[in-house]
């Protein structure tokens, strides 16, 4: 089961998508042995994404949650026996592909190719679990006046976002802190 979470910047999305993740797999069903995976894709560049990395990881201790670190190349993770995955986030994921610190940008093969490869990392991701939960977010609806290179970025971030609704069984929206069904 894919259920992809969206929503605004500090919405509650991660804790949203932590949670659920544990209801549906119970450790109880799962085997207590086997953690949930938190696949991590933020570059901890800077004060500020640091600072975000340690909330998250304060914000899950003592849930069962064992951090993979993953930037790019999600398709050749090795992922290890576990009671469910919560990919965080596809925005990040999306923004290393494209602007890769090694120089081979998906994006310079065209935009169309990035959102294949994020894609063939979350089937890849959802062939070795039962329930994978995917955070995203929304950064296309609030100002115009963006470079050229960010609007590509919401672009393809869109259209990533699009191509995996469409994989998704489930789709959550979180607004305030508030779960909103998108497609059940």
């Amino acid at each position: 089961m894919i259920h992809l979470i969206t929503g605004g910047s500090g919405s509650g999305k991660s804790v949203y998508a932590e949670n659920w993740l544990i209801r549906q797999g119970s450790r109880e069903a799962c085997g207590k042995e086997k953690p949930f995976l938190y696949i991590a894709t933020m570059r901890p560049f800077g004060q500020e994404s640091r600072q975000k990395i340690m909330r998250h990881r304060n914000q899950r201790a003592g849930k069962g949650f064992a951090t993979l670190e993953c930037y790019q190349d999600m398709e050749a993770l090795e992922i290890p026996e576990n009671a469910g995955i919560l990919l965080e986030c596809v925005m990040n994921l999306t923004a290393n592909e494209s602007y890769r610190e090694d120089g081979n940008d998906v994006r310079a093969k065209g935009e169309d190719k990035v959102a294949e490869k994020v894609l063939e990392g979350i089937r890849h991701l959802s062939e070795h679990t039962a329930y994978l939960a995917v955070v995203t977010g929304q950064v296309d609806g609030d100002i115009d006046s963006y470079s050229e290179e960010t609007r590509t970025y919401q672009k393809i971030l869109g259209e990533t976002n699009q191509k995996i609704g469409g994989m998704a069984d489930q789709i959550t929206e979180v607004v305030y802190g508030i779960p909103v069904p998108v497609k059940v």
